[in-house]
């Protein structure tokens, strides 16, 4: 029987992130989906907006990470999944920091794809455009008519979209997939 935990930490934390994985035990499965935005443009961005989006998006996969592949490798099974964004493929004007630690995320992950895929553990990333979620509920609405424009099937995502990626990913009908980033975009990121 198959069964699922959703816990929540600050995955920015190292600590943290170890005993949330200690806390849940075993893990078959991981999903990195904590994300935060602070954007501005680059002359007027603080330290500390750069560094919070750096600490959580991309530390933060790095902790979670860490923390569950010894398991994984130990067990010589599991799928990883990343959560990244349209942002981090293409960038976005106001989101240096955010695209930053997105487009981390692609590159920790393939990089983690052929680490551990020797050991029978795949690690993919979802790269979601415009998801009707509070994030995006904050952007302006002459910035959402825009992206709306941009996206060929004419509507934004929304989270049942992206989770239906994921679980795709973590599924065995996905078993010969490691490595790969899969854009949940509505074509945004042609």
């Amino acid at each position: 029987m198959a069964g699922a935990s959703a816990v929540q930490a600050d995955v920015s934390d190292p600590e943290s992130a170890k005993r949330l994985v200690d806390d849940v035990g075993e893990l078959d499965i991981l999903v990195n989906n904590a994300g935060v935005t602070r954007d501005g443009l680059i002359a007027r961005m603080s330290d500390e907006d750069w560094h919070e989006v750096i600490g959580t998006n991309l530390n933060g996969v790095f902790h979670t990470c860490r923390a569950a592949v010894r398991g994984m490798m130990r067990r010589r099974s599991g799928s990883i999944v990343n959560v990244s964004s349209v942002v981090g493929v293409h960038g976005n004007p106001g989101q240096t920091n955010y695209a930053a630690s997105k487009a981390g995320i692609i590159g920790f992950t393939k990089s983690l794809a052929r680490e551990l895929g020797t050991r029978g553990v795949r690690a993919n990333v979802v790269a979601p455009g415009y998801v009707d979620t509070r994030l995006t509920q904050a952007i302006s609405e002459d910035m959402r008519g825009l992206m709306l424009a941009n996206t060929p099937l004419g509507r934004f995502g929304a989270p049942e979209d992206v989770a239906a990626a994921v679980r795709f990913l973590c599924s065995e009908e996905a078993s010969f997939i490691t490595g790969e980033v899969l854009l949940v975009d509505g074509g945004l990121g042609m």
